[in-house]
Formats: C-alpha cells, structure tokens, sequence
C-alpha cells in the first residue's frame, strides 16, 4: 500500500479552505511565475496564511511554497529556479484545522523539486469520504490528507491511467461533491475547471499570446491581462500548445456564493457581470430607504464596507468621515483561524480618530456581523473615544447558517445570528441601535436572480448536498 502521507510530507488535520487561484499560459520566453506573484499579491485577501506558485518549462514542474504573505514567500532566487511560461498559483487560508505548511498549495505528489501534475484549489467538499474509498481501493493510504489532496491524487491516478489530463479531469468530475474552482498543471498543460453549481468564481483573459485565468478579474487587470468572461459552472477550459479548448462537463446550475458581493471579493472585480463596487454601494442605498438614521456621522469599518457607506451617506445626506484607520498589515480577523488572536485582531487592526468621533453621534456602516465579537469590541472602542451615540448597521442580513463550501464558519453556534434575535444582538454588542440590510434589499442591490446566488449563509438553502452535517443545522429564525 502507497502511504500518500508520506509522499506529501502531511500530517493528521482536517482542514477546510478558500483561497485564490491565478494561473497564465503564455509564449516560450514568458516569465510565468512573475506574473503569477503579482497576480496573487492581488488576491491576497482571499488567503494569507501561505503561497505558492509552480511553474513549468515544458519538461519540468518546478514549486515554491512556504507559510506567509505574498510578499514574505518569494524571494529573487525563487523565481530563478521557477522556470517557464506557464504557471499556477494558490494563496490559502485555513478554517477550524489550523495553521500547517503541509496543506500549502499548489498540491504536488512528492517533495521532491520536480513532479507530473500540481493542482491548486478553492473551495471545499463537505463529503469527500468517496474519494477515500477509491484510493484506498486502488491501493492507496490515505490518512491525513485534506479534499484539496484526495483530488490531487485522484486526477492523478487518472492522468497516469489515461496519458491525458483533460481525460483525467473528466473521469474525476463526478467524484468530486462539493464547491471547487481547480487549476490543474502538467507539464505542458494547464486546465481549468468548475463545480456544476459555480459557487466560488473563476475568470479567464487573454494576455498577449497567451491566456491568464485568475479568482478574480481584478488580478488579471494587474498583470494588464483582458478579460474575456467568467468560466461557466461546470465548464472545462483546457490551455495547451494548441490553444485553448471548452468542454462543457456537466449541465451548469448557477449558484455563486452570495457572499462574495458582500465581503469577500475586491470592489473593483467584476462578477457575473456586475462590478463589486457599484453592488456594495446600491446595499448602502437600500439600507438608507430600509433604515434611515437621522443625523449622526457615517463611519465605514474599511475597507469593504466603504462603498455601502457612501450609498448609504449620499442618499441621507450625511457627512461620510473615514474615522477608522485600518493597519493594512493585520490579516481579516474574520479570517484568523484563533478566536483569541481574532479578539485580538479588533485592536490592533482598526484605530479610531478621536477628533471625528468625540461628541458624535457615530453611525458606523459594516458589512456583516458574523460572530458579534468586532462589533461588541468596536462599539466599546468608540465609546471609550467620546462617541455620544454608536449605531451599528450591517449591509447585509444576519449570518445564521454555517458554510461548508470553503468559509470559515464552520460551527453554527459561533454565529451569533442563530441564535439571538437583532434585539438580543445589539444588546450584546452594546450599541444604541443596530438594523440589518434585509434579504430582499440585498437581491435587489445586487441585481441578479436569487436562483443564481447561493444563500445558504443567510437562508440554510444548500444547494449542494452537504450530507450528515444537515442533521445538525437549526432553522431557529426566519430570513429578514
């Protein structure tokens, strides 16, 4: 029996993710792997723990990854020895299972400097124990390895059985239940591929003569790529000395996750169509016609909430100060795996500006309140400043349900919306007042049919099927 454990250098944890995948396929010549570190320096708010880039000349599959920022990873040497024209890259963030550089990304078969396929991914399988199976019955070990990993070697096996790669992308496809956007490299070809569902986004350009499919549109406006269109749920794009080729695997059901408009995207992104920017700040208009404060002065929790307050002060006519400034080296604290170090994290991330703050009535616009811990800190934080009223507005509606497709909200009794009414809420956080933006007000911002968003988060409608991890959800409240 083939202990992949040993193969991959990986340790006992469970570990649930969702990151930020960048890939380029260009001319000989192309240095692919600049590009990528630029391109993943983009969407380093979908992941910071670690990084890592692989790279391929045509003959060799060279990979660098280590723990910590994009910029702490990489160094000139690094780049020396990843070779080639094209490459993919992975930014990661882990959820319940901790900080561990065995799970860095891309996946690669063996420690080694050099490998037959490498695979980037985000999202998450809430059941993967079919992917066990297999490999064990094919004579695999497969302990401690993570979905990211029993995908790897699955595509694998299959890569080695049929000499292809988008021929082992497709027999794999139906194993795999859950939400995944997947670059998948060989060493002369680069495939991309979608969930049937879409639930986490993916996007393809040009760029010269060669093709850059990136989480996000924005990065690929940084490496001065083109957008071309989103990769359609249950879509293969194959990227090979050929060219590029489409195969549309299986019937696409469209369910981008909701919570992309709302927190996780970059505002200057596009997705579906629809630029973030402009989303975020018709919430702040629809929270303003829902829930006007009169008087007061409008504070964004930077940065994603700013666009909502600027909706939100223009169309009440209320001064819009910037009076918390956001130290841009601290990570998301929704995102730091310790709730200790994420307490921590209110303090050391955002610091008030007394002037803006002393005397006022303080209106301070978020994007979501998640477990209430940022709230509760931030409103004792304002007060302790001199504000005279806080009053604590979230641009989107209480986050009720966990998600198992790649947040990190793993447990349903860390969020606070479960289980205590906005009444029970704003008394814990200790605010004067506190409105959600309802469910309603937030399908009309964005602009796109509820049939092709996935709510879960807000509603406990999951799409894909999330198994015995069903029996354990409470439908306590109903959606604002």
């Amino acid at each position: 029996m083939i202990d992949l454990t040993e193969v991959s250098g990986l340790s006992d944890r469970k570990i649930g993710e969702k990151c930020g995948l960048f890939g380029i396929y260009g001319r000989k010549g192309l240095q692919a792997a600049r590009l990528t570190y630029f391109g993943l320096y983009t969407l380093q708010h979908r992941g910071q723990e670690s990084s890592g880039i692989s790279a391929s000349d045509g003959k060799n599959i060279r990979t660098h990854k280590a723990l910590g920022l994009v910029t702490q990873v990489y160094s000139e040497q690094n780049f020396k020895d990843l070779k080639g024209h094209m490459s993919i890259g992975h930014n990661r963030y882990s959820t319940s299972g901790g900080t561990h550089d065995s799970h860095s990304q891309p996946v690669t078969s063996r420690r080694g400097n050099d490998d037959m396929l490498v695979l980037a991914h985000n999202g998450n399988l809430p059941m993967h124990d079919n992917l066990s199976k297999f490999l064990q019955e094919k004579g695999f070990y497969t302990g401690g390895l993570n979905d990211s990993e029993l995908m790897h070697y699955v595509i694998r096996y299959f890569f080695v059985k049929t000499g292809s790669l988008e021929e082992a992308v497709k027999e794999a496809f139906p194993m795999f239940v859950g939400a995944f956007c997947l670059l998948v490299m060989s060493k002369d070809k680069i495939v991309a591929v979608r969930d049937s569902f879409g639930i986490r986004p993916l996007a393809l350009g040009k760029l010269g003569g060669g093709y850059v499919v990136s989480s996000e549109t924005c990065a690929i406006d940084t490496v001065d790529g083109r957008f071309i269109r989103d990769i359609k749920p249950g879509e293969m794009i194959v990227i090979s000395p050929k060219g590029l080729k489409s195969q549309q695997l299986a019937k696409p059901i469209p369910k981008l996750d909701i919570f992309e408009f709302v927190y996780f995207a970059r505002p200057d992104s596009f997705l579906l169509g629809k630029r973030v920017y402009d989303v975020r700040r018709n919430m702040g208009i629809e929270l303003a016609n829902e829930n006007p404060i009169k008087g007061g002065v409008v504070i964004p929790v930077p940065d994603s909430s700013i666009p909502a307050a600027i909706g939100y002060a223009y169309t009440l006519g209320l001064p819009l100060e910037f009076g918390l400034t956001k130290n841009r080296y601290i990570g998301r604290t929704f995102i730091m795996p310790d709730q200790h170090l994420r307490g921590m994290g209110v303090e050391m991330k955002l610091n008030p500006i007394k002037e803006v703050i002393k005397g006022k009535k303080v209106v301070i616009i978020d994007d979501s309140i998640v477990r209430g811990t940022t709230s509760k800190k931030l409103v004792a934080m304002l007060r302790r400043n001199g504000a005279k009223e806080v009053h604590i507005i979230s641009s989107s509606p209480p986050v009720r349900f966990p998600d198992f497709y790649g947040i990190d909200t793993p447990s349903q009794k860390d969020l606070i919306g479960s289980h205590k009414s906005v009444s029970e809420i704003k008394k814990f956080i200790g605010a004067n007042s506190l409105y959600y933006l309802s469910y309603k007000g937030l399908l009309k911002a964005i602009g796109i049919p509820e049939a092709d968003l996935c709510t879960a988060c807000f509603t406990g409608d999951y799409p894909i099927d999330i198994g015995r991890r069903k029996k354990k959800i409470k439908y306590s409240y109903q959606v604002l």
